[in-house]
């Protein structure tokens, strides 16, 4: 689908407080609703405090008590990068507050499932825990919480997915979305959550003089896993998240990092010391998630625990092998699923579905979530991509378009059809679901009706947001860097983006399906280095091609030691005479 460049609305160029931002600079953070210079206040003495998350203080009692009393802790993860990170800092915190007895679970997901299901807890149970934390899930883990409670195991959910109708009968639980929860940032990551617990249970232990025979904690250590997990999971960066990334990020250029993200990094070929959100959303957030897509989660976490730079560094390896495996995985159904689209009754100027449901037996479980975002990022339509789960079952993977709100969608199809869905849960842009292979059909209609009812004021065409046009004077390396460090940008808070017509000076192909270019403002005997990623090669390279209309990030490449302007080039439109 072609997508549409849509210039912001104008906007002032100075902070309210007159402070020296440049220009261009504060016209970008106005777009994003900052007006003043507190907003960008990024220190962590500015971070929300934890009193504000309901029930943290309970589960910091429970904890404490845990600690003191010596009992046996499970930690229960998810198999995604924000279930890594959440483990780890889980674990390590733990560890370095005390506890000798704490471990971590994360159950392949093809075997058991998401979430702390019976299953799980029946696993769990061989280690004889006293008490099970769960982070990044959990919130709807209603029979597993039940089957612990039997055994006789406590449990403490921390989550962030948004809550069903009923909530487990857990010990404590401690989820900024869950009803009755005031705090301010509903945003936090499965990572943030368990690090609030963690500054809760460090202020009640210090309450009881814990560390009076031991070592003061310093919670900074953690907040590159938190950034990490912050933005391997798209949570949208409200202020309190910025501060949360920010933070992160710094200790990481400081080399402060853990040896599993620095090595993460080095596989990635990202310089720790210039490290952006980015590198961590697309170079170490995808080795990690491609552990708990194909093969054991627990490959992650142990990269991210461990405290030795070989041993972190082979595991990233094997991570670093696991994404390649991945990628090829993911062409294969991708160029099937393009397949399955090719043969829809459409007319090429007629507008596709409302709503896309994919199944072809034999896709792989640990990638379908991919696959239906590159559909969805394709059709600018919420896409749900199955493949076969346990016999007769059949496992989705959903990801949806701003305005969709895919889990509450999912939630009325479940209300008006009942027994069509097992099981779901997630988010407003992305869920999971279990349904029977013989009520895929009916799924697939009711699905597409559901949509329907909510799409009457949703933008269905992709749009892209500019934050307008570039003069000659401001293609410079030193506003490049500044705009490359001035977020940390992420969902919600996007990197800049800018539009403009250029003439091509020279156009062609390099590692296969990138476009290098060189460009020049008409008018202008300037050029401009630009690369666009996996661009069309039907159209692409086109020698007939001298002007073109794009959307672009103006960045910084650098190369054998030398860093220029580069544009990279997010949406291009040929100019046809």
């Amino acid at each position: 689908m072609q997508k549409i460049i849509r210039r912001r609305d104008p906007v002032t160029t100075e902070l309210s407080d007159g402070s020296s931002v440049h220009p261009l600079l504060a016209r970008v953070y106005a777009g994003r609703g900052v007006s003043c210079a507190e907003q960008l206040n990024l220190a962590l003495d500015q971070l929300l405090p934890p009193e504000g998350l309901l029930n943290a203080h309970l589960a910091a009692a429970l904890l404490a008590d845990a600690l003191a009393g010596d009992k046996k802790i499970l930690v229960v993860g998810d198999f995604d990068a924000d279930g890594a990170t959440s483990t780890t800092l889980a674990v390590s915190a733990l560890r370095a507050f005390g506890a000798a007895r704490v471990d971590f679970l994360v159950p392949n997901r093809f075997e058991y499932g998401y979430g702390l299901t019976p299953e799980i807890v029946a696993l769990a149970a061989r280690e004889q825990p006293d008490l099970i934390i769960t982070v990044d899930n959990g919130i709807s883990s209603l029979e597993g919480v039940e089957a612990a409670r039997e055994l006789g195991i406590a449990t403490l959910i921390t989550d962030h997915h948004l809550a069903g109708r009923e909530l487990p009968q857990a010990d404590v639980i401690v989820n900024p979305n869950q009803p009755g929860c005031t705090f301010a940032s509903k945003n936090l990551a499965g990572v943030g959550v368990i690090f609030y617990v963690m500054l809760a249970l460090r202020a009640e232990l210090r309450s009881r003089n814990w560390f009076d025979s031991r070592p003061q904690v310093n919670l900074g250590h953690y907040l590159d896993l938190v950034a990490l997990g912050t933005v391997a999971d798209v949570v949208p960066l409200d202020y309190n998240n910025r501060i949360l990334v920010a933070a992160g990020l710094a200790r990481i250029r400081a080399g402060q990092a853990r040896p599993g993200i620095h090595a993460l990094l080095e596989v990635g070929s990202r310089p720790y010391r210039s490290v952006v959100a980015s590198d961590l959303g697309f170079a170490v957030g995808p080795r990690i998630n491609a552990a708990g897509r194909l093969e054991d989660m627990s490959i992650g976490i142990g990269c991210l625990l461990s405290e030795d730079m070989a041993e972190a560094a082979a595991l990233a390896g094997r991570l670093q092998q696991l994404n390649l495996d991945r990628r090829v995985i993911e062409q294969g159904m991708q160029d099937e699923a393009l397949q399955i689209l090719a043969k829809l009754p459409l007319q090429a100027e007629q507008e596709p579905p409302l709503a896309m449901t994919l199944y072809q037996s034999g896709w792989h479980q640990g990638v379908i979530g991919i696959l239906a975002s590159r559909i969805k990022d394709r059709l600018h339509r919420p896409v749900i991509a199955f493949a076969d789960g346990d016999p007769g079952q059949i496992k989705g993977s959903a990801r949806s378009i701003p305005g969709i709100h895919i889990r509450d969608i999912l939630d009325a199809v479940a209300t008006r059809h009942p027994g069509l869905i097992s099981k779901f849960g997630g988010h407003a842009m992305a869920a999971g679901l279990t349904l029977p292979l013989e009520a895929y059909d009916a799924f697939a209609t009711a699905f597409t009706e559901e949509v329907a009812r909510h799409a009457q004021d949703v933008e269905l065409q992709a749009v892209i947001a500019s934050d307008g046009e570039l003069s000659e004077r401001d293609f410079q390396l030193e506003l490049a860097n500044e705009l490359r460090y001035a977020g940390p940008w992420g969902q919600h808070f996007p990197e800049p983006v800018f539009d403009g017509r250029f003439t091509i000076v020279s156009q062609r192909l390099v590692g296969e399906k990138h476009l290098k270019l060189v460009l020049s403002p008409p008018g202008s005997a300037r050029v401009l280095d630009a690369i666009a990623f996996n661009v069309d090669l039907d159209i692409w390279p086109d020698q007939a091609i001298e002007q073109i209309d794009i959307a672009y990030r103006l960045d910084v490449n650098e190369f054998r030691g030398q860093r220029t302007v580069q544009l990279v080039v997010e949406h291009l439109v040929p100019v046809r005479s």
